[in-house]
Order: C-alpha cells, then sequence, then structure tokens
C-alpha cells in the first residue's frame, strides 16, 4: 500500500487509499518518467488535495497527489499526478490508474471534462486549501473560456504533459517537481516583459506550497495554431528532397536566437537575469569535467561496427581540447534556453515561436537556473542540426544529403551573429570558434553515452560529431 504517510495524506483529503505497487506500475510507463531504470523501490503518495469535486458532470473527483518514487539506489524524486476519482462507473482502459471496489483512478489530463476543469481553476484564479498544503492558481490577464471548450491532449509528450484547450490555450503539468522556481515560468515571464515576441505569452500557472515544499505545478499559455516544429520541419524537407527551401528559415531561427539571448541578458538591475563576467578557472573547469568524460566513455567503448571510426582515439580528443581549452571564455555569463534544439522551437504563421524554458529535465534545478556562455545553447542548435542531418540514415536508411549540414550550421550562425551583441561573446572569430567547439563537445559526449544506453540505432549521429570535431583545424 502506500504506506502510513500516504495513507493518511489520502485520508485527509477524503480520497480512498490508493495502492502504490499499482501506482508504481503504472508510473513507469509514462514517457514523463524521467528515471534511468524502469525498477522501482516505494512508490508513497505524500499529499494529496481535492481540486474539484464536481469536475464534470459525472461527479467525478479532481485531485492532485505529489508522489514520491525510490530507486532501488535509495535515490527519490517527487512527481505531480494530477488522477480523476470515478466511482460506480467504468473508465476508459486506456485512462485507467489502478483501483478496486467500485472506485477507479485514472489519468486526468487523459479526460477532456477533466482538463477543462483545471483551465476552469486557473482562469477563476482558485486557492485551494487543504490543512498545511496550498494549490494557488493565477491568471496573468482575463481568460475567457466558453461554457463547453474542446479538450485535446498532445501526442508529443516527454518529461511533462500539454493540453490544449478551446485551440486557444496550452496548459503544461510539469511532472518531476522540486522545490524552488521552475525556470519555464521564470524565463517566459521576464521573456514576456522584456518585449520578446517570439514566444508564446503566459496566460497563467499554478503552485503547491506545503510542509514537503514549494514547487511551480504548471503554466498556461497562448496556444500558436497550424505550428510545427523545427525538427519535424527538417526531417520532412530531407526526405522530399535536398532541404533547400529551410536553410532560410534556419538564417531566421538564428536571428531569433540571437535577439532571445539579448533580451535574456537585457537586465542589468535583476539579479536572476543580469549578466556576469566568467570567473577565470570556468574553462579549467569545464574542460576538466569533458576530460573525465573522455576518459571514462572511451576507456569502455562496446565493440560494433558503428564505433570503429572514434575507438582508440580517445587520447587524440583529449589532446584537441587541452588545446582549445587555451581560449577563456570570455564575453558574458547569462541566462539561457539550456535544453536548445530543433523541437524546441516552432514555425508558424507569425514566425518562429521558442518553447519550452525548463532546461535539460534531468540537471537539478538549481542547475538549470544558473547562468551560461549563450554559446551553449548554439552549440545545442548545431548539434541538433547534425542529427536532422543524418535523420535519413537511420530513420529510413537514406544517405545524408550533400552539403546540407554545413549549409544549414552557416545558415543558422549567420543569422546569430547578426543579432547577437559582440560584447556576450568571447573576442575575435577564432575565440568564438573554440569555445564553441568545446560546447559542441561536451554535448556530443552527452549524446554517445545517451544512444549507447536507449538507442544503439543512433550511435551514429555522435559518432560523426566526433569525427568532425577531430578534423577541424584549430
Amino acid at each position: 500500500m502506500s504506506g502510513e504517510r500516504g495513507a493518511s495524506a489520502l485520508l485527509d483529503a477524503g480520497i480512498p487509499e490508493i495502492s502504490g505497487e499499482r501506482l508504481g506500475e503504472w508510473i513507469v510507463e509514462q514517457r514523463w518518467f524521467s528515471g534511468k531504470s524502469r525498477e522501482l523501490g516505494a512508490v508513497s503518495v505524500l499529499d494529496a488535495v481535492v481540486l474539484d469535486r464536481s469536475a464534470s458532470t459525472r461527479a467525478d473527483e479532481l485531485a492532485l497527489l505529489i508522489v514520491e518514487v525510490r530507486a532501488p539506489a535509495g535515490t527519490h524524486d517527487l512527481y505531480q499526478l494530477l488522477v480523476g476519482i470515478a466511482r460506480d462507473r467504468a473508465v476508459p482502459e486506456e485512462q485507467r490508474i489502478c483501483g478496486e471496489d467500485g472506485i477507479a483512478f485514472y489519468d486526468a489530463l487523459g479526460d477532456e471534462q477533466q482538463t477543462v476543469a483545471l483551465g476552469r481553476l486557473i482562469a477563476q484564479e482558485a486557492s485551494i486549501v487543504q490543512g498545511a498544503s496550498a494549490v494557488s492558481f493565477h491568471a496573468a490577464e482575463t481568460i475567457d473560456l466558453p461554457e463547453r471548450p474542446s479538450a485535446r491532449r498532445l501526442g508529443a509528450e516527454q518529461s511533462n504533459s500539454s493540453v490544449v484547450l478551446d485551440e486557444r490555450f496550452i496548459v503544461k503539468a510539469f511532472r518531476r517537481i522540486e522545490a524552488g522556481i521552475n525556470p519555464e515560468l521564470e524565463m517566459l515571464r521576464f521573456l514576456g516583459s522584456h518585449g520578446f515576441e517570439n514566444v508564446a505569452r503566459v496566460e497563467g500557472w499554478y503552485d503547491y506550497a506545503g510542509e514537503l515544499l514549494d514547487a511551480g505545478l504548471g503554466i498556461m499559455q497562448r496556444y500558436v495554431p497550424g505550428a510545427c516544429d523545427g525538427w519535424q520541419l527538417a526531417l520532412r524537407a530531407l526526405r522530399a528532397g535536398d532541404g533547400r527551401e529551410l536553410i532560410e528559415p534556419i538564417t531566421r531561427l538564428g536571428a531569433v536566437t540571437g535577439r532571445m539571448h539579448l533580451t535574456l541578458a537585457s537586465d542589468a538591475d535583476d539579479p536572476e537575469f543580469a549578466p556576469e563576467e566568467p570567473a577565470d578557472e570556468s574553462v579549467a573547469l569545464l574542460t576538466a569535467t569533458i576530460d573525465e568524460q573522455i576518459e571514462r566513455l572511451f576507456v569502455q567503448l562496446p565493440d560494433r561496427a558503428e564505433l570503429r571510426p572514434i575507438v582508440g582515439r580517445g587520447e587524440e580528443l583529449r589532446d584537441r581540447l587541452a588545446l582549445l581549452s587555451h581560449t577563456g571564455v570570455g564575453g558574458r555569463l547569462i541566462r539561457a534556453h539550456g535544453d536548445y534544439h530543433l523541437g524546441q522551437a516552432l514555425l508558424g504563421a507569425g514566425g518562429w515561436h521558442v518553447i519550452d524554458f525548463e532546461g535539460e529535465p534531468g540537471r537539478p534545478l538549481r542547475e538549470r537556473r544558473r547562468k551560461r556562455s549563450p554559446l551553449r545553447d548554439v552549440a545545442g542548435m548545431l548539434r541538433s542540426i547534425s542529427y536532422a542531418s543524418l535523420a535519413g540514415e537511420v530513420m529510413w536508411d537514406a544517405p545524408p544529403v550533400r552539403d546540407w549540414e554545413q549549409r544549414a550550421r552557416d545558415a543558422f550562425l549567420r543569422g546569430y551573429m547578426e543579432e547577437i551583441d559582440p560584447a556576450l561573446l568571447p573576442a575575435g572569430t577564432q575565440a568564438i570558434a573554440k569555445l564553441l567547439s568545446v560546447f559542441e563537445l561536451e554535448k556530443v559526449l552527452y549524446e554517445l553515452r545517451y544512444e549507447l544506453e536507449n538507442r544503439p540505432n543512433w550511435v551514429v549521429v555522435p559518432v560523426a560529431g566526433i569525427e568532425r570535431l577531430l578534423a577541424e583545424e584549430l
């Protein structure tokens, strides 16, 4: 069962007890579950708050559960679960989490009426206090929802869950939660208030405060209709032809990225966003970390044909890193996107919109809010272009389009450099290129480790990236 604390939390909220074992079985099957291993230790409901006891005409309840998931190694994470509670009625199997004795718990974000109820709580700026716990809903401006708005869940679910309401709003629920300010809301509100127009406007948000922690739970943004993300655009263009039509949009994406970084560096009076000079030892610390990753990865490379171009080249890579490290960081450290790639940019009628400002989901929240060189975002996008250029080889057994990667990289950098303030970057073209190579190396090593562990068919992409870095002139 859920354990004494979980049973007490559910009892205090007037919610029937839920099996921790069954809850865990459901959680590990969800795409947003961040556990590296699908083996779990204890799963416990630490807090439960009923948000709406009449979320629909069926009189199902809508509840928030704060769930602790422990791994066998002893680590643990907290997750937000929005659940519907149905009594004496059948629940579609694809929504069902668990239940017995005529009571069924189901995924509320997979249910149209429950997601509408969540949107209404934001629009109404509701505040639910239950004992020592409070869930507060906030609206940036008046939100006008019709009596029966449509609701549909977005299929491209990764670390969070998103629902489109009334084809005008998108509600994103953060799944893994941590104490502190969520960077998604923080970054979006800053960019919006400082005139950056290439993000979807924040319409509202909701958060939790209790004995466990204070944490952001989710946001509501304006929906960008008819938009397609850069990754899908690239795949379509490269599968249909030589991708030439995408070069100009990628140039504009580079320009949008430059303006985004300019905006994030524009307020010297806000301590959370004011640009900072990098410490003298910044590059040394960064390269030491990368050097350790090279040593660890190349010692245990498996014997596979795809890896042969880089087998035995670990020392060569470390020597190149040492040469690159002779440059200083230079420029300024700023708040940046943190997980920037083609999938994080939507192209619609209004141009590019940048999305998902949470940073890398696997990193602790304090790291995701750290200031870094803006070139780290640039390196992330360049690596994403590399992935797109080789996707055909992996996904539909087609050779890469000749020279497309280089043309797309050049286009993105051209657009970026036309907009960015040079003071935010190292002084001189050579210093910029060297630091960019350091960040690309950091990224490609992460990719190699990830693909070896999770998607062996994609290993060819980071291998090609390492070959490229080794071939570059210094």
